[in-house]
């Protein structure tokens, strides 16, 4: 039986802080040095001030459901076995959105839910769980 690795990030100096914190269990986020907004996924540019200083700061991980969708079709043969699986889109206290794993229940918008890494041999993958 022939074993299929599922994808890991790309090792960039843009989000190593990220992917680092992620293989430790703790979520954290980009925050411009300037002006302070946080942003995620990380990006070279603040969109608020323009500004490429930024450091990388904890997050609650608290946030409430967005959106989601049920995801049927394997779009990488590592994921064969896990579908279907649902992906949330989470609001996060901190005011940005985060797409992840939903690992719990049903699901409705608003519902509070805590962020969570799961840790792979692969890579971390970002999960939610009901509150």
């Amino acid at each position: 039986m022939e074993v299929i690795s599922k994808p890991v990030p790309q090792d960039v100096e843009l989000s190593r802080p990220y992917w680092q914190a992620a293989a430790r269990g703790e979520l954290v986020l980009q925050r411009c040095s300037d002006c302070g907004k946080i942003r995620h996924y990380p990006r070279l540019l603040c969109d608020a001030c323009y500004s490429r200083r930024s450091d990388f700061v904890p997050a609650s991980g608290q946030g409430k459901v967005h959106s989601w969708t049920i995801t049927h079709h394997v779009f990488h043969k590592a994921f064969a076995t896990e579908v279907p699986y649902a992906l949330a889109t989470v609001d996060l206290t901190e005011g940005v959105r985060a797409l992840g794993r939903w690992d719990g229940g049903e699901l409705s918008i608003g519902l509070p839910v805590q962020a969570y890494f799961k840790l792979t041999q692969s890579t971390p993958e970002l999960r939610f769980r009901l509150v």
